[in-house]
């Protein structure tokens, strides 16, 4: 037992290259945890760690034994969720990070999901930042975009398309862009990306003789699509948007899309969660309804005519 004790100190310092993270993660202080992968370096006789004042990192030695001890754990905690599986019903808190605007497609779903696990205690975090799921205690994870974080498993939720969009009062005052090469002469709203600070790109198609870099006249930023709806509902410029946050506004006449046959960017959301963690019940139930629920255009998916089935995140 002491073996797996330091085992899981070390697995979990090694991911989140904190004694304090991973002590956290435990529910131990920093000093059990740092104390518990000395015993089992001296045990070893070799160094898994390697210390400094600012962060720890794996040695050579360490990140080999890192990945045997992942697997052992990962293994054992199948075994106890197979066993738990046969007679416990999906409970406990879940932990989930959300981008911002995510309240707009799960939030429809939540009432439905929650009459049929009412013993789930959902903890929704919203927001735009690039987050370290592993380092953070998040059980799931909602993200569109590129993965890269080995450490995570991941299933796409669905694709989505970009719309540009402006208020019909806006092109009646400067006209509607013909071609991407007219952008230049229109304001632009543009995302700016939270974690870097980045503008969001405007991926289009080019007219032949119009190739080059596209050239924006940017009026307003901002880290919130929200607040680029409003802006652009309001005629402040033209914006870059996910296709199924406006379409309902187009529908209605606030918005109005131009450029449709140029725009050539298309994303995906998935879902992501720590692939040193098995799939509890809680968690494999919640990961099963958004991916079987959730959806980016077309009707919605039906709860009677469907059955369940079974990202990752960082970004």
């Amino acid at each position: 037992m002491d073996n797996l004790n330091g085992i899981s100190a070390f697995v979990r310092a090694a991911e989140t290259s904190s004694f304090v993270a991973a002590g956290r993660l435990l529910g131990v202080s920093a000093s059990a945890v740092g104390k518990s992968v000395a015993r089992l370096e001296e045990k070893l006789g070799v160094r898994l760690l390697n210390r400094s004042t600012r962060r720890i990192s794996l040695s050579n030695e360490g990140a080999l034994f890192y990945e045997r001890c992942q697997r052992i754990l990962a293994d054992l905690g199948d075994a106890e969720a197979e066993l738990s599986h046969l007679a416990e019903a999906p409970r406990g808190k879940l932990r989930v990070s959300l981008p911002v605007i995510g309240y707009r497609f799960i939030l429809p779903l939540l009432a439905e999901f929650t009459q049929r696990y009412p013993e789930i205690e959902l903890d929704l975090d919203f927001n735009d930042r690039l987050i370290d799921v592993v380092a953070e205690g998040i059980d799931v994870a909602v993200r569109s975009g590129v993965l890269s974080d080995s450490r995570l498993m991941a299933r796409e939720l669905g694709p989505f398309a970009f719309s540009i969009v402006s208020a019909p009062a806006y092109f009646a005052r400067h006209g509607v862009p013909a071609v991407p090469h007219d952008l230049a002469q229109h304001g632009c709203v543009r995302y700016k990306f939270p974690s870097t600070g980045k503008l969001q790109e405007w991926e289009l198609f080019r007219t032949p003789g119009q190739e080059g870099e596209l050239r924006l006249r940017t009026v307003l930023t901002c880290n919130n699509i929200e607040a680029l709806i409003g802006a652009a509902t309001q005629g402040v410029g033209l914006a870059y948007l996910p296709d199924f946050l406006v379409k309902e506004a187009i529908a209605r006449g606030e918005l109005q899309a131009v450029l449709k046959e140029y725009l050539r960017h298309a994303s995906k959301f998935w879902i992501l969660w720590p692939s040193s963690r098995h799939l509890s019940p809680k968690l494999r139930v919640f990961v099963d309804f958004l991916s079987l629920h959730l959806h980016f255009s077309g009707p919605p998916r039906s709860l009677a005519k469907s059955s369940f089935p079974s990202d990752a995140a960082s970004g």
